[in-house]
């Protein structure tokens, strides 16, 4: 595979990143599977990994581990922290007394001396963002990390700890892993634009839209038992989607290629773009995945693509994944005190 610069990072990459959130007992338990799923991935060309210590807590990690044995200097490794844990209310988050802890508990169950990719899983409203970027400078300067990212930031997050990063004196974000897919398409409003102003890789996740894009969602037909209908009930059900995917899969066909082919293709010809992250859980899926990764779209297709899915638009809910800031959440955000209501 063509490998491709990683922002303005020096470090190059293949176009598909293996995602690792499918290992471990979430998904596949079998250990040895997901080893094999690993290094026939690396043997087709893949350079690229990507994990998280939330996946299975810490066992995709581990696995990723065993798989790296004897191959670990040949490959970009990313790993995320932030989420949850465990109970204790401090095990979670951008906080320099988490991520100092989290970053030594990815390394061990990684079996490596260093992270190429470090990621914030989600923002922490909570914490001041510089709190967070003087950790991972630390990290960065003690060598235990190469470079650090986020993963599903708002722009103006984004906007802003670049901001502060250069006034005071800290290393910055130089990733994004936001959700993308011709589902999914409203970063390409804000976010996108944003990553190549400052030079960000970005690695998208998500680019098959949950699996709704592999084509084994139609309209009218029953749900096929997979994981994504337990844990995404509404997005996999999903009346827009279904609809935009009828439309789609007469493009795919007329181009001679499968509806998740050209997800992924799409995905990958954004100029902003460096990578599509690939979550397969099993070998039969990889394969499914790789054998469309020479697919090329023309501009012909892609016409066809915006006609039925506008550029800048969300067709498809990202339900539990999406990052929801604090003034959504919180109805004092959303409401003035009802005395204050009541007086106009």
């Amino acid at each position: 595979m063509r490998h491709r610069p990683l922002g303005r990072t020096g470090i190059h990459v293949s176009p598909y990143c293996l995602g690792a959130m499918m290992f471990g007992k979430v998904a596949n338990a079998d250990h040895d599977e997901c080893v094999r799923i690993v290094h026939k991935a690396l043997d087709f060309g893949i350079n690229f990994i990507d994990t998280a210590d939330a996946y299975s807590q810490g066992d995709s990690e581990v696995i990723v581990g065993k798989a790296l044995k004897g191959r670990r200097d040949h490959v970009v490794l990313a790993t995320k922290a932030s989420l949850p844990m465990g109970d204790d209310p401090n095990q979670c988050g951008g906080s320099r007394r988490w991520i100092t802890r989290a970053v030594e508990d990815s390394l061990r169950r990684l079996q490596t001396d260093h992270i190429d990719v470090y990621q914030i899983h989600r923002p922490s409203p909570e914490t001041d963002v510089e709190e967070t970027l003087s950790v991972l400078t630390d990290l960065t300067r003690a060598g235990k990390i190469r470079a650090f990212g986020a993963s599903t930031f708002p722009a103006s997050d984004i906007v802003e700890a670049q901001w502060i990063a250069e006034r005071r004196g800290l290393a910055r974000f130089r990733t994004e892993q936001p959700p993308y897919s011709i589902l999914n398409r409203s970063i390409e409003r804000e976010v996108l634009p944003t990553c190549q102003r400052f030079g960000m890789g970005v690695m998208a996740w998500s680019p098959l839209a949950k699996g709704m894009l592999t084509g084994k969602y139609r309209k009218g037909e029953r749900q096929p038992d997979s994981l994504r209908v337990k844990f995404f009930p509404k997005a996999m059900s999903d009346e827009g989607s279904l609809n935009a995917v009828e439309k789609l899969i007469p493009v795919a066909e007329s181009a001679g290629i499968s509806l998740m082919h050209m997800a992924l293709a799409f995905v990958v010809s954004h100029p902003a773009l460096t990578a599509a992250i690939i979550g397969p859980r099993t070998l039969e899926q990889l394969d499914g995945l790789l054998a469309g990764a020479e697919v090329v779209l023309t501009d012909e297709i892609l016409d066809r693509i915006d006609g039925i899915v506008p550029p800048g638009v969300d067709v498809a809910p990202l339900e539990r994944a999406a990052y929801s800031p604090p003034s959504i959440i919180q109805t004092a955000s959303r409401r003035r005190p009802i005395v204050e209501r009541a007086a106009a």
